[in-house]
């Protein structure tokens, strides 16, 4: 039997090169889009700015947030390629709970 839906975790970084209402704006952005697809919607852990392990794109900071959230297998993989291609967002990570 296919499963439903599942719960997933998705972890981005955000850049802060347009200032951090720009990053809060990504992220209220990305949550509502989530809304839209999934239930259970959570912003489970908003980590803030923080010092990168190495340079990214000439960035040396980034804005942390985690999101839980349930929906069907097939959402997770268009988030992940919306993510991709949003500027500001420096990288992110899908994963299944």
């Amino acid at each position: 039997m296919a499963k439903v839906s599942a719960k997933y975790e998705v972890m981005v970084v955000f850049s802060l090169k347009n200032g951090e209402d720009a990053c809060k704006a990504l992220i209220e952005k990305f949550k509502a889009r989530i809304e839209r697809h999934a239930t259970a919607v959570e912003v489970n852990e908003d980590w803030g700015k923080r010092k990168l392990a190495y340079p990214i794109e000439d960035e040396t900071e980034g804005y942390y947030v985690i999101y839980t959230f349930e929906s069907q297998p097939d959402y997770p993989a268009d988030l992940s390629r919306r993510l991709n291609i949003t500027d500001g967002v420096l990288r992110s990570l899908v994963t299944v709970m």
